[in-house]
Formats: structure tokens, C-alpha cells, sequence
């Protein structure tokens, strides 16, 4: 499947998702249904994924992505009213590693 196709469908599952679940529920319930939906849409899905964090060839930390598509998409869900700037460095820092 096509990067632009796995987008769609992952977006479709994830509007799915948020329609079926509406809102007040904790992350990861939104979590839990999305991988259930992704599934179902044929895509592979690896949930809570660990990967090291690395610096000067040394492993410093880990972080821990919500779902993996593919092996080439993060999710990071989060069950809020906005996008925070934290949010959104949280993120960057996910495709730096």
C-alpha cells in the first residue's frame, strides 16, 4: 500500500474511531479501538513500540510510540482539547530517533 493510501486509511479508521467512541474517554481507549480498526483495514500495527533513543553511539533513554503503521507512520494519540507545543516537540522528537 501506497504512503498516500495508508494515510487515508488510517485516517478513516481514526474518524471511525472518534465518531463510534465520541468523547470523555482516556487515551488509551481511543488507543485500544484504533488498533483494532487499523487491523481490520488490513495494515500492520505495533502498538506501545519501544525504541532507543541514542546519542554519540550510546543508548541514553527510550520513548515509547503509540502505534506504528507499517513500519513507517507514528500516531501519537492524545485525548485532549488541543494540540499543545509540548505535544507537537513530543512528536518531532519521535522521528529524530
Amino acid at each position: 500500500m501506497d504512503t498516500d493510501k495508508t494515510t487515508e486509511t488510517i485516517i478513516g479508521c481514526a474518524m471511525k474511531v472518534s465518531n463510534t467512541l465520541g468523547t470523555g474517554f482516556l487515551e488509551k481507549v481511543y488507543e485500544n479501538a484504533l488498533v483494532i480498526e487499523l487491523r481490520k483495514a488490513g495494515l500492520t500495527v505495533e502498538q506501545q513500540k519501544v525504541s532507543k533513543v541514542r546519542y554519540d553511539r550510546n543508548v541514553v533513554g527510550d520513548y515509547v510510540a503509540d502505534i506504528v503503521v507499517n513500519g513507517k507512520v507514528i500516531l501519537e494519540l492524545k485525548a485532549a482539547k488541543a494540540i499543545d507545543d509540548v505535544h507537537k516537540a513530543q512528536l518531532l522528537n519521535y522521528l529524530r530517533c
